[in-house]
């Protein structure tokens, strides 16, 4: 089978196409045909040996597919050839063939494309997760819910979400065609955060409140800045720091207006922390995607791709990322 390996920590143009032996099927495992895979901010770290997992070389990246159940390990239960799937890999997504815990994949919905349905292995459940989970955000019909980065994966997935909870969603982005796409998703107020101080918007959206959750990918002053236009008793919470740098809290900010930080890391449940929580937070998961695939089938969420490549360009997707030139998310789709 073919797919894009690196054998070095490096950048996108490193990676190269080989053809290379089908991955072995184990245990709980399925074995899919990759119709298609997603390429994230995340993928580039990872090649560039700069995430928090490293995998050993030569690897495929690639930590999301959907595509078609070709085989299934005699030990499996929910899944059968020729389900369609979405599924969270370990790595190796860049490849024709991909192999996936049984645990980690889960069923397409009907109206969404091999390619559209990449956003649901990990941009979906993580916002869904962070807005809904009471542990994190919990979003109640009648909040008013701030997300930054709103033309992004996780961030378009989240203001689709926040409305679809009742929120008031107040979206950030950056530039004309980012702000558009933002309030095509379903944002209520859109700040154009290259032309706006958003801190000072979302005070006058609210006459002077602040906002009850911020949900956050971008980290940095972002961060200390969504604090200072919070309502009391408000919640934050970090998904990533996109914007490079890792925020320090001011816990007497916290303290005044009895707001709450919390984090929120998808990939405790799904196998990549240090503790894998994947097997025994399976039911969690796993009714954390039946609600998001009842919503895409409810055409309540409408994932988009902004641009899909061939597996033999996936490096020009990685490069469009990280230009940020990118709405939604970019799909790697085979032939």
């Amino acid at each position: 089978m073919k797919a894009m390996i690196c054998r070095q920590w490096g950048a996108p143009e490193d990676l190269r196409l080989e053809e290379v032996e089908r991955p072995p099927l184990t245990s709980g495992q399925v074995r899919l045909k990759v119709r298609a895979a997603g390429i994230s901010f995340a993928t580039t770290l990872v090649i560039a040996g700069k995430y928090q997992r490293r995998p050993p070389f030569p690897f495929a990246p690639g930590t999301e597919a959907s595509g078609i159940v070709i085989e299934a390990h005699p030990d499996c239960r929910r899944l059968k050839v020729g389900d369609e799937v979405v599924a969270v890999l370990d790595w190796g997504g860049l490849a024709e063939e991909a192999v996936a815990h049984e645990v980690n994949v889960f069923a397409k919905p009907r109206n969404v494309s091999f390619v559209e349905a990449i956003q649901l292995a990990i941009s979906y459940p993580t916002s869904a997760g962070a807005l809904t989970w009471p542990a994190a955000l919990d979003v109640q019909k009648g909040h008013t819910l701030l997300v930054h980065a709103a033309a992004g994966g996780v961030g378009m997935a989240a203001v689709e979400i926040g409305k679809i909870l009742g929120a008031t969603v107040i979206a950030t982005a950056g530039g004309a065609r980012k702000t558009v796409f933002a309030r095509e998703r379903g944002a209520d107020h859109v700040i154009d955060y290259t032309t706006q101080d958003f801190r000072e918007e979302v005070l006058k959206i609210t006459n002077g409140r602040g906002v009850d959750r911020v949900y956050d990918p971008v980290g940095g002053d972002v961060f200390a800045q969504s604090l200072r236009c919070m309502a009391v008793e408000g919640r934050i919470c970090p998904i990533g720091f996109a914007g490079g740098t890792i925020p320090q809290i001011p816990a007497n900010i916290l303290l005044v207006k009895s707001i709450a930080a919390m984090g929120f890391n998808y990939g405790y449940y799904v196998g990549w922390s240090p503790h894998d929580a994947r097997f025994e937070q399976a039911g969690r998961t796993f009714a954390l995607m039946e609600r998001i695939r009842g919503w895409c089938e409810a055409g309540l969420c409408r994932p988009h791709v902004d641009r899909t490549f061939k597996l033999e360009d996936a490096a020009q997707a990685m490069r469009a990322l990280l230009e940020r030139t990118v709405t939604g998310r970019v799909a790697v789709a085979m032939a």
